[in-house]
């Protein structure tokens, strides 16, 4: 057969089936060890921001006047406090060598999950009390919104955790 002088060669490259990150001549793999420590890193931040947007978007309000509003007040001022102390000795490197932090984190993370999920049920259960369009229903649904991103910011530091 004879080659036609106009003829290209088309070399083709097949990509990797995984997702990368930042510098691809490394070639950092999307479920690469480090990678899933910094997301796990960054959800602590979330949780400590969202957290705070609950409880606060539900104490501006005047939840008080319906008790269940109270299991949900406690969870989420409870793990927030809870969650800025955990990020206060991570960035402080505060550890004690004897506990063992994975344990203690994943534990953490799984109430933390739970209890927020069942607190994030109650509030939304709680939304229809309020009158549309005033300020403690507006209020209420954010924060219940926010509660639902919460738990499953949680039960993603969850994951995260039982992996390392």
């Amino acid at each position: 057969m004879a080659e036609n002088p106009n003829s290209r060669v088309v070399i083709t490259t097949v990509s990797s089936p995984y997702l990368e990150f930042g510098n691809s001549s490394t070639g950092t793999r999307w479920y690469d060890k480090e990678s899933v420590l910094k997301v796990s890193e960054y959800l602590i931040y979330v949780e400590v921001i969202l957290g705070l947007l609950v409880w606060a978007l539900i104490a501006s309000t005047e939840y008080f006047r319906f008790s269940p509003f109270g299991w949900v007040m406690f969870v989420t001022v409870f793990y927030w406090l809870l969650t800025l102390f955990l990020l206060i000795i991570k960035l402080t490197n505060g550890q004690i060598r004897q506990v063992p932090w994975t344990r203690v984190v994943l534990i953490f993370n799984c109430t933390a999950a739970l209890l927020y999920t069942s607190a994030a049920i109650v509030e939304a259960t709680l939304v229809n009390r309020g009158v549309k369009g005033h300020h403690d229903f507006n209020c209420w649904a954010a924060s219940t919104f926010f509660a639902f991103l919460v738990s499953l910011s949680y039960a993603g530091s969850a994951f995260f955790s039982y992996k390392s």
